[in-house]
């Protein structure tokens, strides 16, 4: 009988004890739901509450057993951990150390080696990179003051807190914003950054009834004070010789309204301008956005093969007119929306490219008149003072600016789910990115990577980062070892004084 009782009695100990754990453990967990709802600084956790923090949880262990998993810091495509990783930092304003070495394997060809200097200028002897101006030509020229600024992404492609936000972050951080071939929003305006207006192949934004270019919409555009030039895209690296896309499910009335098209239809760009059938009518349309808008006019294009640009540089100096700046995409570019084919296998990539493009103008002597601007994958420091070295004035990066905001690389872009909130106009998902906190991690990223150029730039033996030339770096060949890219590239920006 004593034996039934204390059994009766520890059974039910034991279903109190259990129920008091599962109480526990269910205000444990509505707790964390109601801290991740709330909080603002992490968008997967503000969207996926509690279960959000298993991917946290699962990256600090992957610290600790990444020799045990194939996907090792830089073996990920498109843009590896260590690459994520290094935004990550830079954007919270940590410190980017590291300890133990580098985990960058230096064999693999075309990888870029900086030329230490034995005797560097000392600490107090480094500066900044000044303004430059493009389009002296114009009646009003614009002073960039940044070598390293955002590239074109459009709302609608991204959704409204994340123009927000990155509006915002461009003018903490001294940065132009590219619109992007979508026009421009309220939500460009309200950040307070300086704009350069991407007219596509649709004319988005500045198209007339019947889709054609409108004068007076331009002169609308151009009335806005942020907007500073405009650029003509002729093609993107992801998808050269095809026009943008826009799923009918982004099309939203706004959006319609702001590009001048019907909402919940897919918006599919001309895969070219209809009015531009050789590189005449192509300088023709430059010089008339140029005169309607007082404000400089560049392109943006990708390079098949630099002989079939030379007919452009022989005429722009036969009849005397040139674009502001070229803007010169590589075939690893990236879109929201793109056929693989395109993605894949069309275009040369921004390694080749930039240097050839910039001997080409170089060698028609329009240096000082055309700005050459490098996009294309180039998101950490490495890469953007790889890109000064080879002859960039100017380097933009779109993904980079994406990590910053939170991407997790979901590859969701064009399929409006995308869980951070940044492509996609689906409002449950919006709700977890709040530009209010991510602005400031967009302008610590773009002063991070300055920063840091800076210092390899300091590091090769150069008082500013545009005085860095191609004998200042190293490409590894297939050989295993390195050449001076200044010997790979012997055109007029290989080397010589500062």
């Amino acid at each position: 009988m004593l034996y039934m009782e204390f059994t009766a009695r520890s059974l039910e100990f034991l279903a109190l004890t259990f129920v008091f754990i599962v109480g526990l453990g269910v205000l444990l967990v509505a707790v964390l739901f109601v801290i991740d709802r709330t909080q603002t600084a992490d968008a997967v956790r503000r969207n996926y509450p509690v279960l959000g923090r298993f991917r946290h949880i699962f990256t600090e262990l992957g610290e600790f057993f990444r020799q045990y998993f194939f996907a090792m810091d830089r073996e990920e495509l498109p843009f590896n951990r260590a690459q994520r990783d290094w935004v990550k930092r830079a954007a919270g304003g940590k410190g980017n150390t590291v300890a133990f070495g580098s985990t960058r394997n230096l064999g693999v060809p075309g990888t870029p080696i900086f030329v230490n200097a034995a005797f560097p200028p000392l600490d107090e002897q480094a500066t900044s990179a000044p303004p430059l101006v493009i389009g002296p030509g114009a009646r009003r020229p614009y002073a960039a003051r940044s070598f390293f600024n955002l590239s074109g992404m459009s709302y609608g492609a991204l959704s409204r807190p994340a123009v927000e936000a990155l509006s915002r972050g461009a003018q903490g951080a001294g940065i132009w914003m590219n619109t992007g071939e979508g026009g421009v929003s309220p939500y460009h305006l309200s950040g307070g950054a300086d704009l350069v207006f991407q007219i596509g192949t649709a004319k988005y934004g500045v198209r007339d009834a019947a889709g054609a270019l409108s004068d007076d919409k331009l002169r609308e555009v151009a009335a806005h004070e942020q907007v500073r030039m405009f650029e003509i895209k002729l093609a993107q690296g992801a998808k050269p010789g095809k026009g943008g896309i826009l799923p009918a499910e982004k099309v939203t009335p706004e959006i319609a309204q702001i590009r001048g098209i019907r909402a919940g239809e897919a918006s599919i760009s001309p895969n070219r301008h209809v009015e531009v059938d050789d590189f005449g009518d192509l300088l023709d349309l430059i010089a008339r956005v140029r005169e309607v808008t007082g404000k400089p006019v560049g392109i943006k294009t990708v390079m098949g093969d630099p002989e079939a640009l030379r007919p452009f540089f022989a005429l722009i100096n036969a009849r005397g007119e040139a674009p502001d700046f070229i803007t010169i995409d590589g075939g690893e570019g990236g879109t929201g929306a793109s056929p693989l084919p395109l993605m894949d296998l069309v275009g040369m990539t921004i390694r080749e490219a930039l240097p050839l493009l910039v001997d080409l103008r170089d060698e028609y002597g329009l240096k000082d008149r055309i700005r050459i601007v490098a996009s294309g994958k180039l998101m950490v420091p490495g890469d953007v003072a790889w890109a000064l070295c080879a002859g960039a004035d100017f380097i933009t990066s779109a993904r980079g600016f994406m990590f910053s905001l939170g991407c997790i690389q979901a590859l969701k872009c064009n399929q409006n789910t995308c869980p951070t909130g940044i492509t996609t106009h689906n409002k449950r998902f919006q709700r977890g990115l709040v530009p209010e906190e991510k602005h400031a991690k967009v302008a610590a990223y773009a002063k991070g990577i300055v920063k840091e150029v800076e210092t390899i730039a300091h590091s090769v033996g150069v008082q500013s980062p545009r005085e860095m030339r191609r004998r200042h770096v190293r490409i590894v060949q297939d050989t295993g070892r390195s050449v001076l890219m200044s010997q790979l590239f012997p055109g007029s920006a290989a080397g010589g004084a500062p």
